[in-house]
């Protein structure tokens, strides 16, 4: 069976909206590279905290959406499952890696869980069982290298070499930059400017907070030549 997963190409994805410590995205950057993920999606902001990445951006690849909605397109483009990790009353055990093909991750804000709009999108939702009566959740870095791992073990991703005590690292690519934010294309980031004044008109914003829309953001990250 697992050889066969392999032959379907099967893939994974995070998608990173709404959460609130901006540094949990460089920690799940490393959780995402350990076990095979294929890339990170952020969506809203594209800027973020390297911290606890340990150089582990270098070797992984980001996409950035303004929107859930845009989000979800091109992860069925892709044909993949988003699953929600979140206790629902429908949700099922990671333990039971109740997969079908590629999936993308979804996981929910540190303090609040996944919002009402990150569920609509969620084709079905996994949680990961505690057996200790000390905490009532995980921290979402955790949760994710959970799921991230039963996944690969289910997809029969193959296992990295190891040299001594630890795995092999591979190179880095030859163009080092300091990743702090999702880089893009100029034609992509000009597309998507265009499509945020579009949007803005008609009132389809889905994120921005306190007055400050994540179109200004990206303003101040790729100003105009």
């Amino acid at each position: 069976m697992n050889e066969y997963r392999r032959k379907m190409a099967i893939e994974s994805y995070v998608v990173v909206h709404n959460i609130a410590k901006r540094h949990n995205v460089g920690t799940l950057a490393r959780s995402a590279t350990a076990f095979g993920v294929t890339e990170l999606i952020l969506v809203g902001r594209r800027d973020f905290n390297a911290f606890g990445s340990h150089g582990s951006t270098s070797h992984l690849r980001f996409r950035h959406f303004h929107s859930l909605t845009d989000a979800r397109l091109f992860l069925k483009e892709k044909d993949c499952d988003i699953c929600g990790v979140e206790i629902t009353e429908d949700a099922v055990s990671i333990t039971d890696h109740p997969f079908k093909k590629s999936t993308a991750f979804l996981l929910g804000n540190e303090g609040t869980g996944l919002s009402a709009k990150e569920c609509e999108i969620c084709d079905f939702f996994v949680y990961i069982p505690q057996y200790g009566g000390g905490t009532a959740s995980l921290n979402v870095t955790v949760a994710a290298s959970i799921v991230l791992h039963h996944f690969g073990v289910w997809a029969g991703f193959s296992e990295r070499i190891r040299d001594g005590n630890k795995f092999v690292v591979a190179e880095k690519p030859l163009k080092q930059v300091s990743r702090k934010y999702c880089t893009e294309t100029d034609d992509r980031i000009i597309e998507e400017r265009k499509s945020r004044g579009e949007s803005a008109s008609n009132g389809f914003f889905e994120d921005g907070k306190n007055g400050v829309s994540s179109s200004n953001l990206l303003d101040s990250l790729f100003p105009d030549e």
